[in-house]
């Protein structure tokens, strides 16, 4: 009698360990890991957008009236 109780309780302990501390910190962590993903999916796309802006702006050509025509003196 006093075997099964023991059984018991280890297979009790086993399930609230498992249940109740194992199973919620893996939930917890991969929530974590897909938050971080996603945050620096962000900042990677805020980035690239970051840059085609600053290169469109670049490229594109000085206003005729602040455009100095240079000629060659020979």
């Amino acid at each position: 009698m006093i075997e099964w109780l023991f059984a018991f309780l280890i297979f009790y302990l086993l399930y609230k360990l498992i249940f109740d501390f194992i199973l919620p910190v893996s939930r917890a962590s991969s929530q974590i890991k897909n938050r971080m993903n996603e945050m620096h999916q962000q900042q990677q796309n805020h980035y690239n957008s970051s840059q085609t802006n600053t290169s469109q702006q670049t490229k594109s050509k000085p206003p005729a009236d602040e455009y100095i025509d240079y000629e060659e003196i020979k």
